[in-house]
């Protein structure tokens, strides 16, 4: 007879196969001990100090957002990390990867320990932190990606500011030769984006948005990176993919590059969704037209997409409001990011199954993650409950994001996060966090 903690009877949980693959779902009973999956085959007379019902409701492993900007330290009137993992915590989300491009930029030792020390005991989540790429930190790039809870290194090719921006070949080169984790990378051509800045500037509406930054400025950026990736013989991963013509190169260099998208890309497309939302849509790289949204989704499910992320990036709605383009890019989702994928699987637009992968097994493979994103005896007893057949409208009065407002904002949704286990701690339940600050800094394989 043993004795567990929690003991988690009638749900189905979502276990990955590593014969075929693939995630599978399962009725077994869940034993959780000293923060750990303890057991997946609890016996009728085993004992716990609480056993929870969870007939009717889906146990996945804990879900993962691997690109989140929680704008800590320097923009915290936007974002900072204890409101930004509480609302990821509300969403369902068990541990993030949080960004560099804050002010300064996270791209030492020094601010990357700031971070961790910033995070400890203010975390509703588990967390890990990317190291910033640039110019002036190439030479210790291979150490800084080894310092524990570092999730990576990630380089901005276009789209950031001060020592971040990497918009020269030479430096990104030897950006890549620096280490041996897969490096993350931000996409757009630098050069054509300055080059067609005008279009922007006349139109004066977001819907230019994605004709100034075009496919082919995301596509030039993604095939210089593969070829680069290829020299140096140093995996890539591609963030928030956009384009059809990204994805289809993509598809061919699987071997080298990882793909992730948003569920922006996969819910609206342009240029209704800048008809509808103004510069609440625009993000970079933008939301685009009809046919890249249809080819995405095929994306999907054939597998050029290995993950999908937030790219929470939230700004005040006084910022937003500013005439486009100076308008700045980016849209909170951290907590909307399970809402709206799992009413794409009651959409029938993906398999309960295909999600949970790509938002758990598969993240915890591109970052070679420990001791998470999986239901196994011996992780992290990380775990996120759904009701798949449970109604809500998603409300801005819902989002604990300091920017409280969303895109997403009155989408009526079915499938909603109930429950989340952070550690083994039943953490957050119906919309309420029980037990705060829970989180604690992620692990990596060397």
């Amino acid at each position: 007879m043993a004795h567990y903690d929690f003991i988690l009877n009638h749900g189905t949980s979502l276990i990955f196969n590593e014969i075929t693959q693939l995630m599978e779902s399962h009725q077994v009973s869940l034993g959780l001990k000293d923060g750990k999956i303890a057991s997946l085959t609890v016996q009728p007379n085993d004992t716990a100090e609480q056993t929870l019902n969870l007939k009717g409701l889906h146990i996945l492993p804990g879900v993962i957002d691997s690109q989140v900007h929680f704008r800590e330290p320097g923009m915290t009137h936007k974002e900072d990390l204890e409101s930004g993992t509480r609302s990821a915590l509300l969403g369902g989300v068990t541990t993030i990867f949080e960004m560099p491009n804050t002010i300064p930029s996270t791209t030492t030792k020094e601010l990357f320990l700031d971070k961790l020390q910033r995070a400890e005991n203010r975390a509703h989540c588990n967390y890990a932190f990317f190291i910033g790429g640039s110019s002036e930190n190439i030479n210790q790039l291979a150490e800084l990606e080894k310092m524990n809870h570092c999730s990576g290194v990630k380089v901005f090719l276009g789209s950031s500011f001060g020592n971040l921006l990497v918009d020269d070949e030479s430096i990104f080169d030897q950006i890549l030769q620096h280490g041996s984790r897969r490096v993350i990378i931000h996409s757009e051509d630098e050069a054509r984006l300055k080059q067609r800045k005008q279009i922007a500037i006349d139109e004066g509406h977001p819907r230019a948005h994605s004709i100034w930054r075009d496919e082919e400025s995301a596509l030039i950026s993604t095939q210089k990176s593969i070829r680069l990736a290829r020299k140096n013989n140093r995996p890539v991963h591609i963030l928030h993919v956009s384009s059809s013509e990204e994805m289809q190169f993509l598809a061919g260099h699987k071997d080298i590059a990882t793909v992730e998208i948003l569920p922006q890309y996969l819910t609206f497309s342009g240029p209704d969704c800048y008809e509808r939302f103004g510069t609440l849509a625009q993000q970079n790289p933008p939301i685009r037209d009809h046919r890249h949204f249809e080819y995405l989704w095929k994306a999907v499910n054939n597998g050029t997409v290995d993950v999908i992320g937030s790219d929470h990036a939230p700004h005040t709605l006084e910022e937003k409001n500013k005439p486009y383009p100076q308008s700045p890019s980016g849209t909170p989702g951290v907590q909307t990011l399970l809402p709206v994928m799992l009413n794409h699987v009651h959409e029938k637009r993906l398999s309960l199954e295909k999600l949970a992968l790509l938002v758990t097994e598969n993240t915890r493979r591109v970052f070679n993650l420990k001791n998470k994103g999986r239901i196994a005896v011996g992780l992290d007893a990380d775990l996120t409950l759904v009701d798949l057949n449970k109604k809500m409208e998603i409300k801005n009065s819902w989002l604990a994001s300091k920017s409280k407002w969303s895109i997403f904002d009155g989408m009526h949704v079915t499938g909603w996060p109930v429950g989340a286990f952070v550690n083994g701690r039943l953490a957050m339940k119906d919309d309420q966090i029980l037990i705060p600050h829970s989180g604690k800094a992620a692990l990596f394989n060397a």
